[in-house]
């Protein structure tokens, strides 16, 4: 089967007192921390990555991407294997693993898109941190696939479709955990679209059309 992107996602939610309370411990940074993938478990979207293959990804990723301080991620994710700097919106500071669990330390830039991201998690929006990648899939039964070896991990981008159970980020105070998000999966999507044209407003002085 043919390599195509695959996409994958994992809750995220914070409060506006945890946003202020990271940009204070952090001289003005916002960093996040939590899941930011799983291995070996079915997700909503069918799909289960091997732990192997998921690893050795992991680690490429860690000692390149991180190691080389490009580890980039867009706001929602583009139908393309390229990270657009123009929609650039956070960068990964570190990951590791923790069980099945990949974890990871996120910083939010303050790019355009990122300005949204810090808005949106202010505005207590349900949003989840998705894994960007190519490769391909084999069925193992009926409504479940398993990534192939062929898998190459691209990024981990911020979305507006969390669909992992169970795992969240939180902010980070330097070194240490302020307070954990709440998690729900009933979010609107209306309220998400709605507040990112007010941001856009605020900060084009007009409008969209839609």
């Amino acid at each position: 089967m043919a390599r195509q992107v695959l996409v994958d996602f994992i809750p995220f939610q914070v409060t506006p007192q945890q946003i202020n309370e990271s940009m204070a411990m952090n001289n003005g940074r916002v960093v996040v921390e939590g899941v930011l993938q799983r291995s070996g478990a079915k997700n909503q979207n069918g799909r289960i990555y091997p732990k192997e293959i998921l690893a050795r990804e992991v680690a490429n990723y860690k000692n390149i991407q991180i190691a080389e301080k490009r580890a980039l991620g867009e706001l929602d994710h583009p139908e393309s294997s390229v990270v657009n700097l123009n929609n650039v919106s956070h960068n990964i500071l570190d990951c590791w693993w923790d069980g099945d669990d990949v974890m990871g330390k996120v910083e939010i830039l303050g790019t355009p898109s990122g300005n949204i991201l810090k808005e949106l998690l202010q505005a207590g929006i349900l949003l989840g941190i998705s894994s960007r990648g190519l490769g391909s899939v084999r069925e193992l039964d009926e409504g479940t696939v398993a990534v192939e070896d062929d898998f190459e991990l691209i990024c981990w981008d911020f979305v507006s479709n969390p669909s992992t159970h169970g795992a969240f980020m939180k902010p980070i105070q330097s070194e240490g955990v302020l307070a954990e998000g709440v998690v729900g999966n009933n979010q609107s999507y209306d309220r998400v679209n709605k507040l990112i044209r007010d941001i856009l407003c605020e900060m084009k002085g007009c409008c969209p059309v839609d």
